[in-house]
């Protein structure tokens, strides 16, 4: 029997506003999209956190057993500076203002965003499609809902028609707007707008002759509309109807409210069954921005060298301290809350380190099953990872106690204990057991060094010197360090 045939989760469903069942379409599947970023400039840490929070969704699901497919985007053209459908498309203002190709600054910035990512010990997703190589599903859809009366074509641009589409479903339902309330709050169209009405949105737009990015298309050359991309790529890898889709809160209007307008225009079904929304993170009790210097990237958590922080801190840390908040809560940055971070994370590995040298006794006094239940009870509450730290500290406590005599604990239940610790700590919240890596990193660094020590000898031996060939033979050996030379070159063994 799968893990997931034992434990119920509940999802909180952004569009109803309550916790609900996790009921996948297809039992054992689950298909999953989450937007991912707009490559113009580096990652910034608010985006970290919600990759990790989908992050740690994407792992308890496989933990309990799914076979999930996560498929996370990569916006390379469409988005225009205000999120709307005007301004300027932000890889090509990135590319003009420093003089490249816009593919140079996807490629550039794509980079730098699984290079994060990786740090943070990120799964990769199943697939991680690109708007750019998408451009003719795009094309085809925009036809299809203008086929079906949703959209108008002006001047060589497509626009959605908010209007005509509320006439039979509900556009606000994600967010909770009205329509009839939000026209009175609409700033009147210009008159060089195409647009019938100022909530329709692009789905199309004709490329102005500076316009870098640009393809052929039935209306004119020109580019997709930035919430399109998203209905396109989801419904091509997860069907038209899928489990779960994700995104910042930022996100939920109007991108995602369009992208189930979309979706609906275009299948006459709902997309998704559930919304998840990850909160935002703001840094010393303020909102995050580059313009007031109130920022941090993620590298310079790393290596410390931001005013904001005293020191670095290593990249499991990191993701440790943005996951002892659940993710639909505000996480606020500060290098206090790093540091408390960093003694709670060290607390941990050292316990979970304890656990191999413990002496098992023929009866326990933690009942290590009741506990491991709570475990899982805190994940299948919406994912609630500080529940979880909560329960792996009750386990610190109790490792703690028994360590030192005043506990004890059966065979049965220290292996049970070690092996939920292991799961929860390294599977599912994905932290990296920094002691191991040093130890990793201390073994390379030491074969590294006989390397040389052999490359050296080998000199000293082509030039005669057997005296220094042996004495660095000679000082290996008694290092424990036995040396075997072969018609391929000299090999080690450490004894």
């Amino acid at each position: 029997m799968a893990l997931y045939e034992q434990q119920e989760l509940k999802i909180y469903n952004s569009i109803s506003g309550e916790k609900e069942i996790f009921t996948p379409i297809n039992e054992g599947a689950i298909g999953m999209y989450v937007c991912g970023p707009t490559v113009y400039s580096n990652v910034h840490l608010g985006n970290c956190r919600t990759f990790i929070s989908f992050d740690l969704v994407f792992r308890y699901l496989k933990h309990l057993g799914y076979k999930v497919r996560y498929v996370r985007n990569i916006t390379d053209a469409g988005h225009l500076e205000n999120d709307a459908d005007s301004g300027e498309d932000r890889i090509a203002k990135k590319a003009r203002i420093e003089q490249i190709e816009p593919m140079e600054v996807v490629q550039r910035y794509t980079v730098d965003f699984h290079n994060i990512l990786q740090k943070f010990n990120n799964l990769p997703p199943s697939i991680e499609p690109t708007a750019t190589g998408h451009i003719v599903e795009q094309i085809e859809i925009i036809k299809d809902i203008l086929q079906k009366g949703y959209a108008y074509e002006a001047n060589g641009s497509v626009y959605f028609d908010v209007l005509k589409f509320n006439e039979s479903h509900e556009y606000g339902k994600l967010s909770g707007r009205k329509l009839e309330d939000m026209i009175p709050n609409t700033r009147e169209l210009t008159a060089q707008s195409d647009k019938k009405n100022p909530q329709d949105f692009a789905l199309w737009k004709k490329a102005e002759p500076q316009h870098i990015m640009r393809w052929p298309s039935p209306w004119s050359d020109g580019f997709p509309g930035w919430h399109l991309e998203c209905t396109v790529m989801s419904s091509k890898y997860l069907g038209e109807e899928f489990d779960i889709h994700g995104g910042g809160m930022d996100l939920k209007f109007p991108h995602h409210e369009c992208e189930i307008a979309q979706g609906e225009a275009a299948t006459g079904k709902t997309p998704v069954n559930y919304w998840m929304h990850a909160n935002m993170l703001t840094l010393n009790g303020k909102k995050m921005a580059k313009s007031t210097g109130n920022n941090i990237l993620p590298d310079e958590i790393f290596s410390g060298n931001n005013p904001n922080l005293e020191k670095g801190f290593l990249p499991t840390v990191a993701r440790f301290f943005m996951l002892q908040a659940n993710y639909r809560s505000i996480l606020d940055f500060s290098n206090d809350a790093l540091e408390a971070s960093e003694k709670g994370f060290q607390r941990l590995m050292d316990a979970y380190h304890i656990l191999n040298s413990l002496e098992p006794s023929e009866k326990s006094d933690f009942d290590v099953a009741a506990w491991r239940q709570k475990c899982y009870d805190a994940m299948n509450d919406d994912f609630n990872s500080p529940i979880l730290i909560a329960q792996l500290f009750e386990a610190v406590k109790q490792i703690n106690i028994i360590k030192e005599g005043k506990a004890k604990i059966s065979t049965e239940d220290l292996e049970l204990l070690t092996n939920t610790m292991s799961d929860f700590i390294f599977d599912v919240l994905g932290l990296v057991d920094t002691a191991e890596a040093s130890d990793n990193d201390l073994g390379n660094r030491l074969s590294g060094t006989v390397e040389l020590l052999i490359k050296l000898r080998a000199e000293a031996r082509a030039n005669k010197d057997f005296a220094t060939g042996d004495k660095i033979r000679d000082e290996l050996v008694a290092l424990g360090i036995q040396l075997k030379d072969g018609k391929d070159g000299t090999s080690f063994t450490i004894e």
